[in-house]
């Protein structure tokens, strides 16, 4: 605020400075400029005088006469030079110049308090997002919104990048390999993208990797053949078709490029030791040593109500997740499955979490739900079915939510 009002200062004086010099310039040299004339031509009429005289056109008391006469008027002239036209002149443009040079900076003043925006002036505080105070469908119109965008200006692959994220956040999983795949046409051979993109497709057909998601495994392994997820992805295809041999192959490679002590390598010695055990393969000792279960986890049951069975389909999307009982409502982990696979079991954990920043470890006190979603969105509609546990601790066991009652 200081410097622009410096600056501004700074401003003002030099266009008044551009504006007034002339005017106070000119203002003071005009009355000089009429006593010269007025001087030059007394000095003419004394000259004339004087020839007149030598000539004898004028005899000692006519040119007396005269001059008296051309001295009085010579005096009058000069006294006048004071309160005559040209001082008022003079007087006339220094009062407009005073004028300008107040009323200027004053106006402007006036009209910018009025009108402007001071506050703009100042650094723009904005105060820093916190992902977990965003509700759910605060994160759908974001979504919406980049989709708007992204259908303005189709050119950019990072948009349709983040976009085709938040749709899988969303679990909106056919319009998230649309969006994938957009950027995919943009940035072909992108790994990043590629690999989203395979995810992405193989879940919208119901967690299935063969097809276009495997093609796309495959490319990205020609083109990094120590790509982390390409290798899991491409293990977890190998194991879906009980290929188990093929499946170790490619987690075993992958073994060896993650680290030991991290929650994939946990999850990745675990499905190693079952491929191991469904191909005959003996399992190594070592391949024991980070099989620990995520102590954070809860285990239970999702149940549909007998009583609200007849307003299910059996393809209804059911979303089980945990949320803090005292924090945000964002959930800490999610998962999904059918009508038709109910009643099921499940386990909720920090792999399942929505952001890396916000997972169930985090809280002390948790409320697991589950919602049967009719039009298969994340956000709650009227006609959903629902129900929730109490409030329970993480690592819980043996917990029964029931889906018991009706979204209004």
């Amino acid at each position: 605020m200081t410097a622009f009002v410096a600056v501004a200062a700074l401003l003002t004086v030099a266009a008044l400075a551009f504006v007034l010099w002339p005017l106070w310039r000119t203002s003071a040299r005009q009355p000089m400029s009429v006593r010269q004339a007025n001087l030059s031509v007394f000095r003419d009429q004394f000259a004339e005088l004087e020839r007149d005289l030598e000539l004898g056109v004028l005899d000692a008391s006519q040119y007396e006469s005269a001059r008296n006469e051309l001295e009085r008027r010579l005096l009058e002239d000069v006294g006048d030079q004071g309160t005559g036209p040209a001082a008022a002149s003079l007087r006339s443009s220094r009062l407009v110049g005073l004028a300008i040079g107040v009323c200027i900076p004053v106006v402007a003043g006036l009209l910018y308090w009025r009108l402007g925006s001071p506050d703009a002036l100042q650094p723009a505080k904005h105060a820093a997002v916190d992902p977990s105070s965003i509700t759910p469908e605060q994160f759908e119109a974001m979504t919406r919104k980049l989709a708007a965008r992204m259908a303005a200006n189709p050119a950019d692959a990072t948009g349709w990048l983040m976009l085709g994220r938040a749709y899988k956040a969303l679990q909106r999983f056919p319009e998230a390999a649309k969006a994938l795949a957009e950027a995919d046409k943009r940035r072909p051979d992108n790994l990043e993208i590629m690999m989203e993109l395979a995810e992405a497709q193989a879940l919208a057909q119901g967690r299935d990797l063969e097809g276009e998601p495997r093609r796309l495994v495959e490319r990205a392994l020609q083109l990094d053949p120590n790509n982390a997820r390409a290798l899991a992805l491409a293990g977890a295809a190998a194991f879906a078709r009980k290929d188990y041999k093929a499946a170790l192959g490619y987690w075993e490679r992958l073994q060896q490029v993650v680290p030991a002590d991290s929650e994939l390598a946990q999850a990745l010695a675990r499905g190693i030791d079952e491929a191991r055990r469904l191909s005959g393969v003996k399992p190594k000792a070592q391949a024991l040593a980070g099989a620990e279960r995520h102590p954070e986890a809860i285990r239970g049951e999702v149940r549909l109500a007998a009583a609200l069975k007849q307003q299910a389909a059996a393809d209804d999307t059911v979303f089980v997740f945990v949320r803090a009982a005292d924090g945000p409502r964002l959930p800490l982990a999610v998962l999904t499955t059918k009508v038709k696979d109910l009643p099921t079991r499940f386990q909720l954990d920090d792999s399942q979490a929505m952001t890396p920043t916000l997972k169930l470890s985090g809280f002390s006190r948790v409320i697991v739900s589950a919602r049967v979603s009719k039009s298969g969105g994340a956000t709650p509609q009227p006609g959903d079915l629902q129900g929730a546990s109490g409030v329970v601790a993480p690592g819980a066991a043996g917990l029964v939510v029931t889906i018991d009652s009706v979204v209004r």
